[in-house]
């Protein structure tokens, strides 16, 4: 068995350690997160997401463990086990990016359908159009697919621009249910949605794609150490010979002389 160069071994348990602190570090959050929404109308549609994301945390943290044990006793059955599990995995995960990005644009348009069906907001249920008001502060907007028009005569309070708006603002009609000379949001809320929601897509399908990046980038390592596991240490060979044997010499002097 060959000798593990040191600051090989350092950096694989390293990128190790690392990997394992953001599972739990994650794990914790989908904790949080599976508590915090377990009693919401539409948790069985977050379960399966929420499973998902038990799976990528808890097993790379296993991983994690026994590829940490395999490298300082090195031990051979756990690093090949650590390799085997970071490589499905890292496979996993680069699919799920490649999905993801795949399905990018029809989920922007599923998002717009969902709004549009909310239309008109006249004959919207009462907590429709409370999520809605939330929205509109929230992204300073006002209605979903034609602005406030929406709304008909009836624009809510959630539409009127906040002196720190930074969104543009028009007057409101001199119709509405609002006093005259208000300024209110000018735009619809669903683009501003839909943006939102894609930012939030690809801010997560960058971190899974870092953490693919950094679990093979402990495969590597770790391919490295099992090479130098396997690799024997050229040991001197030592040659007997009989001349060695039978004392195969000469005197420097005869012994004549010496005399």
């Amino acid at each position: 068995m060959g000798k593990v160069n040191v600051c090989l071994k350092r950096s694989y348990i390293t990128v190790t350690i690392l990997i394992a602190i953001l599972s739990a570090l994650l794990l914790a959050v989908t904790l949080f997160l599976h508590g915090h929404v377990h009693k919401h109308e539409e948790i069985d549609t977050m379960l399966p997401g929420i499973f998902s994301t038990y799976g990528i945390t808890i097993i790379p943290l296993i991983l994690a463990i026994i590829g940490v044990y395999g490298a300082c006793k090195e031990k051979k059955w756990a690093l090949i086990l650590f390799v085997v599990g970071m490589i499905l995995g890292s496979l996993f995960l680069i699919t799920s990016v490649i999905l993801g990005l795949a399905e990018r644009p029809q989920d922007a348009e599923q998002t717009k359908r969902n709004f549009l069906q909310m239309l008109p907001l006249n004959n919207a249920s009462q907590s429709t159009i409370d999520g809605l008001k939330e929205i509109q502060i929230q992204f300073q907007c006002c209605g979903l697919d034609q602005g406030y028009l929406d709304w008909g005569d009836n624009i809510p309070q959630s539409c009127v621009c906040s002196p720190e708006a930074t969104n543009p603002c028009v007057e409101d009609p001199r119709n509405s249910s609002l006093s005259e000379y208000t300024m209110i949001y000018k735009e619809p809320c669903v683009p501003y949605v839909i943006a939102f929601k894609m930012m939030v897509l690809d801010t997560a399908l960058g971190i899974l794609l870092g953490i693919a990046l950094l679990w093979i980038l402990s495969v590597a390592l770790c391919i490295f150490i099992l090479c130098r596991l396997s690799k024997k240490d050229e040991i001197p060979v030592v040659v007997y010979t009989t001349e060695a044997k039978a004392g195969n010499y000469r005197p420097l002097a005869d012994a004549a002389e010496l005399a």
